[in-house]
Parts: C-alpha cells; structure tokens; sequence
C-alpha cells in the first residue's frame, strides 16, 4: 500500500467472439520496488504490469538461486534487452511475438526457450533450430480474458514440479482453455482435477 496512489486497475472489454481488450492503470503497481528478503525459487515468472527494473531485480534474483527465469511479456512493450538475456523462458502471444522482433531476435537475445501461445491453435515451443507444436483443446469459450496468465502461471507450476516442457505446455493449453468458458479473470482459473480431467478426456 503507498499512501495517495491508487491500486492498480484493469478496465477489460470482451467481444462477442470472446476476445478482450484490456486497459492497465497501473497505479500503485509502477511504485513497485524488489524486495531485499525476497525467497529463494525453483521457477520465477515475471510479466511486465510492473516496472522493468523490478522485473530485472526479480530475473537477477531468480538466476541468483539456480531459478528457471521466465518472462511474459505483458501487456505488450519493448522489453530492454538486459532483461531477455536473463530469461530461461520468453512466453509471448503472436502480437508480442511480432513486437519484440520474432524468434530469431528473442534467440540472438539469449533466450534459450520461447513459448509462443496462439489462442484457439495452441501453442508452439521454439528451443535453437527445434519447433514443436502443441495442439489446443476444444471448449466453448466465453471470455478470453485471464486466460494468457492461467497458461503462464501453470507452465511455471509444472516446470516447477519437474515436468517436462512439453507437458508443461500441454498442462498450461488445458488450463487456458478451460480458463475461456467461465467469464472473468480470477473466477474462471481451473483447478488442477479441471486441468486432468480434459487432458483425459
């Protein structure tokens, strides 16, 4: 809490299609600071609602204790290179994809890994010269919104847990499409037993 700022705010628009549109105030969140007692981690996921030296504080912490260092880069913004050479992980949608100059410029950046999510198509893993495709699943979505941070925040679980990238990504599709049927952002997050059960399906 910082006295006189307000908390950060996201006005969202969805579309009869079920795609948003999203307007950050950001608020209290651009006064951001690092903390000092921050813990240690196995998977450190940073997104960009706050201000790129809190984010590069947190990736230098992450790489500090043998994190895997992950970084969506959202809402979509130039991203300072510094940053990118400290991530494990870059996970872009296509439009942030396309603003941080392609793969090639993500890889000559000295990102090892990229995971490209493509709603309604999946998503793609791109490691060197190697692409692997990831199939989505089929729901009948509502509202899309939330549903970008439910794939990150459970493809930094699953590696978290030891799982491979390439369930880890599988795991983090699921989550995300269940995450479209239910309107909202935070009441439409799945459980894991909701996750299971359409990956069994």
């Amino acid at each position: 809490m910082i006295d006189g700022v307000a908390t950060g705010r996201a006005v969202i628009m969805v579309d009869d299609d079920a795609e948003n549109v999203i307007v950050v105030i950001p608020g209290a969140n651009a006064r951001l600071a690092w903390p000092d007692d921050a813990p240690a981690c196995a998977t450190l996921l940073t997104q960009l609602e706050v201000p790129q030296d809190v984010v590069a504080a947190g990736l230098r912490h992450g790489l500090a204790c043998g994190a895997t260092t992950v970084l969506n880069p959202a809402p979509a913004d130039a991203v300072e290179e510094r940053l990118l050479a400290d991530c494990s992980i870059v996970v872009p949608n296509e439009h942030e994809l396309a603003m941080l100059g392609g793969t090639s410029a993500l890889t000559s950046s000295g990102v090892s890994t990229i995971v490209v999510t493509r709603g309604a198509e999946g998503a793609t893993i791109h490691e060197g010269d190697r692409m692997r495709s990831v199939e989505a699943f089929a729901v009948n979505a509502v509202d899309t919104t939330g549903a970008g941070d439910a794939f990150c925040g459970n493809l930094a679980a699953r590696l978290a847990t030891g799982a491979t990238m390439r369930d880890a990504v599988a795991w983090s599709c699921a989550a995300g499409a269940l995450t479209a049927t239910t309107a909202g952002a935070v009441p439409s997050l799945p459980l894991a037993d909701d996750v299971v059960k359409l990956l069994e399906r």
